[in-house]
């Protein structure tokens, strides 16, 4: 199980917000410490799920030196948040497509919010499961 740290953020008037530094754009919240913590944890299994899912790499944790270096985060507190990864390994591949395939697989990975990889990897994954 890999450990990630969560940065639990509290203003006067808000809940206790948590956004995770190693995640860009994953954040959730908790009417208490306790709560917080949860969801923290539940939003992180869901996100590294979706990753999985999307054959998306996994970024390793950063250090608790490397989150507090940057001044942003020096007004929150720091928790672990355990996640389980058990992702395939991703191994790199060279492959030739014709250009127009490649113009179209580009554009609806764009509209769908997937990489071009993870176009690939669900289109592969998908014909696999119906042969």
């Amino acid at each position: 199980m890999r450990q990630y740290i969560g940065l639990i953020h509290k203003e006067a008037a808000s809940d206790f917000g948590v956004s995770f530094p190693d995640f860009q754009g994953v954040a959730t919240a908790g009417t208490s410490l306790e709560d917080a913590r949860a969801m923290a944890e539940e939003a992180l299994a869901l996100h590294v799920e979706g990753l999985i899912e999307d054959s998306e790499a996994i970024p390793e944790p950063s250090t608790l030196d490397e989150i507090m270096a940057d001044p942003n985060n020096r007004d929150a507190v720091a928790i672990l948040v355990g996640v389980k990864t058990v992702a395939p390994k991703c191994i790199r591949v060279n492959v030739t497509l014709p250009e127009d395939i490649l113009d179209r697989i580009d554009k609806y990975a764009d509209r769908e919010g997937l990489t071009r990889s993870a176009f690939l990897a669900r289109a592969a994954r998908r014909e696999l499961e119906n042969a």
